[in-house]
Order: C-alpha cells, then structure tokens, then sequence
C-alpha cells in the first residue's frame, strides 16, 4: 500500500522538475542578451571611463560592433548548464516548501511569499557557481573568438582562487539575497493577484491575463531585488585595481557603491533586466504552468 503514494510522490516531483527545467531552458535562450548587456552596466563604474556605454542603444551598437552577433552570448554556457537545473530547483523547492508550510497556520499570501524566499535561497547555492563564471566571461571585452572558454575559465579560477568565497563561490551572500529576495516577490506576488483575477473562460485572454501578471511579478521583483545583483556582478565581475578586492562582501559593496557614486548607481542596469526578468519571468511562469499541465493530462 505504502508504494503507491512514493510513486506518486515521485511522479509529482519529475513533473515539476521537467516542467521547471523547460521554463529556464526556454527563457535563458530568448532572453541572455540583455542579461549581457545588464551586467556590463553593472561593473562600469564611472562615465568617464572610456569603455562606458551612454544608453542601452548604445552598449547593444558597441558590443555588435566591436565583439560580433556572439558577444550577445557570452558567457550562455554556464547558465545553459546551470538554468535547467536552476529552474527545477526553483519551481520544485517552491512547490515543497508550499506544501510544508501548509502544515503551519499561515495566510495563503505569506505562504507563498516565504515559500518563494525559501526557493530563491535554495536555487542560489545551487547556481552561484556558474554565476561566477558567467559574470567573468560576460565582463571580457574581447571577441567571442578570443575569450577562454567556459571550462577553461572555470579552471582558471580554481587554479587561482579555489573553490571557497573568494573563488568559485564568491559573492554568494549577495547571490542569496538576489534571488531570496526576487523569488518572494515573483511568487508572492505572482500567485495571490492570480488568484484575485477571476479565470477567464476564452483561452487567449486567459494567456494574456497570466502572461500581464507574471510580467508585473518580474517587472516589480527585478526593481525590488537589483542592489543585491549590482552587488553580486562588482563582487564576481573584475576589482578596478588588478591584485586588489575592493568589493568583497555584500552589504559593505552595496555602502561603498552608494558612498562613491550615489545611489542611483545600485540601480545600474535595472532597464536591461526588467526588459530581461519581465517578459521572462512571464514566460517561465507560462511555460511551467502548461508544460506541469500537459505532462499531467499525458
């Protein structure tokens, strides 16, 4: 008798593992050049600097001139690797810590909210890794043809720096905030408007009202979570002075950004990453959604 409910209980989970893998996959694909050029904001420090970029038509001009189509990609390997089972994790770990947490007397909004901050934190361990090495690459200015490669990269960095908080797992505090701090509100916000909105019978207009609100979900968590991205890319992406790490832990960099460049500048690429995180986090929404949907129904 006892077989029955483990193999259900398996079947559930491989459902949302597939289901949240797809989503990642897809939306890493359609999306990664703006997450290039958000980053690149990001690890720019000044105007004056030579390399800045003056607008985001501007970066898009100088890195398809400069770099090549694939300057857009650099550094998709390592979220490609790291986005299937990212996205797994996190839509998995959301579904077990909601379904923990309905053992305690909570209002279904603050379960979703700390079921997602519990997702977030999980999927940041997981991924802070790749992170690391996608932030290194994505800040090489060279051509895609001359920049290491994503292994070899990895290498390098645990030649030179290990694998602990000064090497492959640096900036993981600012890496668990990011995505704690995104994932309570994406979720949060995403399942109680959701469930506020009545269904709409005609299926288009019940896509469009899923797609509205999940766009909102990315659009306001990446407004909400961006001091902490800011933070991971200057702790990950290359220290001003070759030799020397200026940006070390999270909320001391976020004090120091805001100290020299005010605090506009714990802001930097917040336009490339909502036109990212917005439709992105819609369609990884969607994409879940239908896929848990057709794999149940199959």
């Amino acid at each position: 008798m006892s077989a029955k409910p483990e193999v259900g209980l398996v079947r559930e989970a491989s459902r949302q593992i597939v289901a949240g893998g797809s989503a990642g996959l897809i939306e890493i694909c359609l999306m990664h050049p703006l997450d290039v050029v958000k980053t690149r904001f990001q690890i720019q420090r000044c105007a004056t600097d030579p390399n800045s970029y003056k607008s985001l038509v501007d970066s898009f001009q100088m890195i398809f001139q400069m770099e090549g189509l694939f300057g857009f990609y650099k550094g998709i390997l390592p979220p490609i690797l790291a986005e299937t089972p990212k996205r797994a994790v996190k839509f998995f770990t959301f579904e077990q810590y909601k379904k923990l947490l309905g053992y305690v007397s909570l209002s279904p909004a603050l379960t979703f909210a700390i079921a997602g901050l519990g997702s977030g934190l999980t999927e940041a361990v997981v991924v802070n890794p790749f992170e690391v090495v996608k932030v290194g690459l994505q800040a090489n200015r060279n051509t895609f043809a001359e920049q290491p490669s994503t292994m070899g990269y990895a290498r390098q960095i645990i030649k030179k720096e290990g694998w602990g908080l000064q090497g492959l797992n640096k900036g993981l505090t600012a890496t668990l905030g990011r995505h704690g701090v995104f994932n309570m509100v994406y979720f949060g916000f995403y399942y109680n408007v959701k469930n506020m909105i009545p269904v709409n019978k005609d299926p288009t207009l019940e896509f469009l009202r899923k797609f509205g609100i999940g766009l909102l979900s990315g659009t306001i968590a990446s407004v909400i979570n961006i001091p902490f991205d800011v933070a991971k890319s200057r702790i990950q992406g290359p220290q001003p002075v070759p030799g020397e790490i200026k940006y070390r832990t999270c909320f001391k960099t976020m004090a120091t950004v805001y100290q020299e460049e005010g605090i506009l500048a714990l802001y930097k690429g917040l336009l490339p990453k909502i036109m990212r995180l917005g439709p992105g986090g819609a369609v990884m929404l969607l994409v879940y959604e239908y896929t848990y949907s057709w794999l149940q129904e199959n």
